[in-house]
């Protein structure tokens, strides 16, 4: 996995994790739908690289 779409991917999982838990400790449903959105772009990003990694060996 390239080093730059690595870092992209891990800090937007760890920027909707964030958000998810302060959405839930206060209450925000938006907040929360917002976070959980956020890791899933992390999750499919690290997938695709993952996916690109396996075609280059």
């Amino acid at each position: 996995m390239s080093g730059t779409e690595k870092s992209k991917a891990h800090a937007e999982q760890a920027k909707g994790k964030v958000k998810e838990t302060v959405g839930r400790a206060v209450g925000n449903d938006r907040m929360t739908a917002e976070g959980h959105a956020d890791q899933a772009k992390g999750n499919a990003r690290q997938a695709k690289e993952d996916v690109k990694d396996t075609f280059r060996r």
